[in-house]
């Protein structure tokens, strides 16, 4: 088949290179021509593993390029698949002026049948707006038809070439029948549906995947003051098929692109139907709150005093395998020590540069490496598990800190690997590692 894509951030990029590893022609297409140049030259604008490699199979097979001009790769497509960005307004709502100017393009560049597969994350009714904006602007026969991803940054070639399953949202038999036909090398676990039912499922999906990661975040809070371990409770807790083990391991909280967008404008749709959704109206608030939780142990720890304190930050992206810093608990942890007079020692294998992009140097001291992170620091806060951190060396680490305070987000670290070290530790939810934390910073502070 001939696939065009529009777009080519996470999603656009990812899936048109994986269905030219299917064997496909496809064209992807971007308005950011610096962006196209990049990747005909053989770049990837992002980081995603093994993205790169299979960009560059398929170039030189002839079955993937790269292009500004819309009209062209539209008219030689058979399917059009829309993957512009969606962010989200002041509000909350999804802003949709990128697949309203997409759908007025590929309408004026319409040559013949074509399916138009929005695979962007969009309210539900957004493709029925497609389809009346592209009537409106051409006679050509389309079908507009509900194509939804579910993409991990940081796995999305995994997940794209081995899905757990492909939704399809079509009132044409003819339609669904074609990208179930696409998709049936991927697995056998395609999902056809109604439109509206296909929009609403993205949302409720991430809505449910958030408010997983919120309500063991709640556990593990009560974890700390009952004596219990989280790891442990959610490790008996996902033997249950009823509830599993995936998106149960506490720490600081989500971010990235999808959670914090999807969940604000599932609360709009919501709202716009006058219904309140108060349960994800709390997962979105407890989420917030809990990256908070690194700074109210710094705040026990030196006595609400972070003036002065030299703190390591070991992770900026907001999880490991991407250099995402959209939406990371590190972006808000960092301006609070900055705004709180602390010197913050910042790095990260891959993020550092989106970071200064988006936020600024705000007075971080950047460094070539962990090491050089952790030198001289009176607190080591671990908020990304980047495999180099959970690999590192305790005792190397621990001669390098002023003082051995190391308080670990992402819990990445047992009770074994504390064993022979003096750190005062702080995980999230394990109450029993942080045992003889007062007396310990009592004698150190002597």
């Amino acid at each position: 088949m001939n696939i065009t894509v529009i777009g080519t951030g996470y999603v656009g990029l990812v899936s048109g290179i994986c269905y030219a590893e299917l064997g496909h022609h496809v064209v992807c297409v971007d308005k950011d021509l610096s962006k196209v140049e990049i990747l005909r030259n053989g770049g990837i604008p992002i980081y995603e593993p093994g993205l790169q490699e299979l960009s560059a199979k398929n170039t030189a097979a002839g079955r993937l390029s790269f292009t500004g001009d819309l009209r062209q790769a539209v008219g030689q497509a058979d399917i059009v698949i829309i993957a512009v960005g969606t962010p989200s307004l002041p509000n909350g709502e999804a802003n949709l002026s990128y697949i309203d100017q997409a759908a007025v393009e590929i309408a004026q560049a319409m040559n013949g049948y074509k399916i138009i597969a929005v695979k962007s994350t969009v309210p539900v009714g957004t493709n029925e707006r497609v389809a009346n904006l592209i009537r409106s602007w051409t006679s050509e026969r389309f079908d507009s038809i509900s194509l939804p991803e579910f993409l991990r940054e940081g796995s999305a070639v995994q997940d794209t070439l081995h899905p757990d399953r492909i939704v399809i949202g079509a009132d044409s038999q003819e339609a669904a029948d074609t990208m179930a036909e696409l998709h049936k090398p991927l697995t056998d676990q395609i999902v056809v549906t109604d439109i509206r039912s296909a929009e609403m499922l993205k949302y409720a999906s991430n809505a449910f995947l958030a408010t997983k990661i919120s309500f063991i975040n709640e556990i593990a809070n009560i974890c700390e003051k009952v004596g219990a371990d989280v790891t442990r409770v959610a490790e008996g807790m996902g033997y249950d098929k009823r509830i599993g083990h995936a998106f149960l391991k506490a720490g600081i909280g989500y971010g990235g692109s999808c959670f914090p967008k999807d969940t604000r404008a599932l609360i709009q749709i919501a709202g716009n139907v006058d219904y309140e959704f108060k349960l994800l109206r709390a997962v979105v608030e407890v989420n917030q709150d809990q990256r908070m939780s690194v700074i109210r142990k710094l705040e026990t720890i030196f006595d609400g005093e972070l003036s002065g304190k030299t703190i390591a930050v070991w992770g900026l992206a907001f999880k490991p395998n991407t250099d995402d810093v959209r939406e990371s608990p590190a972006v808000e942890i960092i301006q609070y020590l900055v705004r709180s007079g602390a010197r913050v020692k910042a790095y990260d294998p891959i993020a550092m540069q989106n970071f200064k992009t988006m936020h600024g140097d705000n007075g971080v001291m950047w460094c070539d490496d962990a090491l050089e992170a952790a030198t001289g620091a009176d607190a080591l806060c671990l908020l990304t598990e980047w495999e180099e951190f959970v690999r590192v060396d305790l005792g190397q680490l621990q001669s390098l800190l002023r003082k051995p305070i190391l308080i670990d987000g992402r819990n990445v670290f047992k009770e074994e690997d504390l064993a022979d070290t003096a750190f005062i530790y702080f995980s999230i939810g394990r109450p029993r590692l942080n045992q003889g934390i007062k007396e310990e910073m009592s004698a150190l502070n002597g």
